[in-house]
């Protein structure tokens, strides 16, 4: 798909209010299609919510660590993340909508791809050498190997989320971050990979929900930063027993 304009979001871990805020900013960018790149749910107080607005919204969607750990017995995740994931998987379960709006959402997350590729464009969670649960940091600059080993499998862009820490990795080993390029990276013919940040939980110290806009004709990756009623997200999840309280204290501080 050539001469488009996508809106690529990440991470949204059932913040529904972030979700919604960035879907409106969405509609006044002139977008032709919405990607996501993984963790529609995990850790937030609304999954059914995001899950439904995601099948709705987004054109391509690819398989996030929390997304499969809801369907299956999840491994790595630390005791808060995991309660996380029981709780989300019993919301699921639960409904609304009976049994075919329910089986409907499993069935959407049960076939979704690992990665997408369009021509010399890979959209993944993760990394380009493992989809859904690799991280690539911004420190792993300092690792050349581990950076070399990841650039050999990107042919040309690769779009990726999962530390919800924006950025561009370069081909000679930078990380550009959102600050630096004033919001702004324009790519070149050299391969760069970049990360699109968090809807839902951002971890770069600027609580505002993250998401990029790529214009594939200028090539330009555009990170926006959207205000979002947070207070309220991190209030829904302190009236819940199951879903610790630091996953609400961090979305006002953005860590």
């Amino acid at each position: 798909m050539n001469g488009v304009r996508r809106a690529l979001i990440s991470d949204i871990h059932g913040n529904f209010e972030a979700l919604q805020t960035v879907l409106a900013d969405i509609a006044a960018q002139e977008v032709s299609v919405i990607y996501c790149l993984g963790d529609i749910i995990g850790y937030g107080p609304n999954p059914r919510e995001c899950l439904d607005h995601v099948m709705r919204k987004c054109r391509k969607v690819v398989l996030g660590n929390h997304d499969q750990a809801a369907m299956v017995d999840p491994e790595g995740f630390n005791p808060v993340a995991l309660q996380a994931v029981y709780w989300t998987r019993d919301q699921l379960e639960k409904g609304p909508g009976g049994a075919s709006k329910i089986n409907g959402r499993w069935d959407f997350l049960g076939e979704l791809p690992r990665s997408h590729s369009e021509g010399e464009l890979l959209f993944v969670h993760g990394s380009p050498r493992e989809p859904t649960n690799e991280y690539v940091f911004p420190e792993d600059i300092y690792n050349q190997h581990k950076l070399e080993a990841l650039f050999a499998y990107v042919e040309k862009y690769c779009f990726q989320g999962h530390t919800h820490i924006p950025g561009v990795f370069t081909h000679d080993f930078n990380f550009i971050t959102p600050e630096v390029c004033d919001y702004e990276y324009e790519l070149t013919d050299d391969k760069a990979m970049i990360n699109v940040g968090s809807v839902g939980q951002p971890r770069d110290g600027d609580s505002r929900a993250c998401y990029v806009i790529f214009d594939d004709v200028r090539r330009v990756v555009t990170f926006r930063r959207v205000e979002y009623p947070s207070s309220a997200t991190r209030d829904k999840i302190y009236d819940i027993s199951e879903l610790d309280n630091m996953l609400g204290a961090r979305l006002i501080s953005g860590r």
